[in-house]
């Protein structure tokens, strides 16, 4: 009963000292503090971390779409038949214009799984001061972006006017009758008549025909693999920039040798400072009688290179090199016979005009007989086949600054197996 009666009168105190006595009980105000202090730092570096890696989200996105864009670009000069140093420079000019900070950049290639395609691929890196996980972390960020495009499709060509403006790069008129066997035709001028056929009684039959300007033609043109010629493409590399010609101060040095010189089949070659086996003419050459050339260079220095009637000049493994204004000229009723070489410096390469020549005509005229195996490569002159002339057998290219077919030509070519010249391929991201 005491206790009962200490408890009584403890509720029986004044309002005022329970309410003091509740607040001393119910008190929690420095406990949130304490985890205020201890859940805030967290929340906020939550939140920072968070938009932080939004921000790196955001850059990598950035350097992908700078590698898509870059490996797109290296591609198209891969296409275009530039070296590995001009891809790297287009690479890095575009990742730059879309906002690549230079790191690090490569740039592959490497054989497609389709034949004759290519894969062009290019890696960019970018290394940045951390934000906000700098109090965490003191290494900086690494961003990577890879991207991969490929070159691929097209079709074959065996005759390629390399002039960029030129009216009727290449031309057909007369009364020629050019067959052109599994290959295409292309010129690389951008004019309105890029390839141009005139004179109704003008007839070629091709696979199809590429210009970068516009054609114009006949109802003597028969498409064989297209349906109507192709205008508005890229232009088509020069499949041989990347041949070196002979040095001038190294031909110079050669002595000059005469037709009386190659007419012994005992004749021994001269040689270029690089050891190339080589044979100077000087002044031009005429072909009498029957000739049989041995494997190696011939350098025709100057005048006119020919073939008369009732000659006969062959040989297998053969580069006649043009320099100094010389130029070939076939005429009457010469029996040719000749192969280019398929090994060395000059591999594929039957005629090779000097790229420091320009407006040389080099001419196949007349009723020449001529099997011409490999690729006639007169790069800033032209080839006209005029006359009666007649190619066939083999597998002729023909890669000139210009070409012309006229009078009763006859050219019968194909697309060469190992020297491939490729028009139309396409270029699309495919990782």
């Amino acid at each position: 009963m005491r206790k009962a009666k200490n408890v009584i009168e403890v509720e029986k105190t004044s309002p005022h000292v329970r309410r003091l006595s509740r607040a001393f009980m119910e008190d929690d105000l420095g406990a949130v503090a304490v985890i205020g202090a201890i859940v805030f730092p967290v929340l906020v570096g939550a939140m920072g971390l968070g938009a932080e890696s939004g921000y790196w989200h955001m850059e990598s996105r950035k350097l992908q779409h700078a590698a898509d864009v870059s490996a797109h670009a290296a591609a198209i000069r891969h296409r275009a038949g530039d070296q590995q140093s001009g891809l790297e420079s287009t690479a890095l000019r575009i990742a730059r214009a879309s906002g690549y900070s230079p790191g690090t950049l490569t740039v592959s290639t490497k054989p497609g799984l389709s034949a004759g395609s290519s894969k062009i691929t290019v890696e960019l890196t970018e290394t940045h001061a951390r934000l906000f996980s700098s109090v965490f972390i003191g290494q900086p960020v690494t961003i990577s972006a890879r991207a991969v495009a490929e070159v691929k499709g097209g079709s074959k060509a065996c005759v390629l006017a390399l002039s960029n403006s030129a009216s009727g790069a290449v031309t057909v008129t007369g009364s020629t009758q050019v067959q052109l066997s599994g290959c295409s035709v292309v010129s690389n001028s951008s004019a309105a008549d890029a390839f141009l056929m005139k004179n109704g009684s003008a007839v070629m039959s091709t696979d199809c025909v590429y210009t970068v300007g516009e054609a114009v033609t006949t109802t003597g043109l028969t498409l064989t693999g297209c349906s109507e010629p192709a205008e508005r493409v890229p232009p088509t590399a020069d499949p041989f920039a990347s041949i070196a010609e002979p040095d001038k101060l190294h031909v110079e040095q050669l002595p000059c040798r005469t037709l009386a010189y190659i007419s012994n089949s005992a004749y021994t070659f001269d040689k270029l400072a690089n050891g190339t086996p080589a044979i100077r003419f000087c002044g031009g050459l005429e072909i009498k009688g029957t000739i049989t050339l041995k494997p190696g260079l011939y350098i025709m220095d100057g005048g006119d290179f020919t073939v008369t009637a009732g000659a006969k000049l062959s040989g297998d493994g053969v580069t006649l090199f043009f320099t100094n204004g010389a130029a070939a000229k076939l005429l009457g009723n010469g029996d040719i016979d000749l192969s280019a070489p398929t090994t060395g410096p000059f591999a594929g390469l039957l005629f090779f005009g000097s790229r420091r020549d320009t407006g040389v005509a080099h001419q196949v005229t007349g009723n020449s007989e001529s099997t011409l195996e490999g690729n006639l490569y007169i790069p800033t002159g032209s080839i006209d086949f005029t006359g009666n002339s007649t190619v066939s057998g083999g597998c002729t290219q023909i890669v000139a600054d210009q070409i012309t077919f006229t009078g009763n030509s006859t050219m019968e070519t194909c697309a060469s197996p190992t020297d491939e010249i490729v028009v139309g391929r396409t270029v699309s991201l495919v990782e």
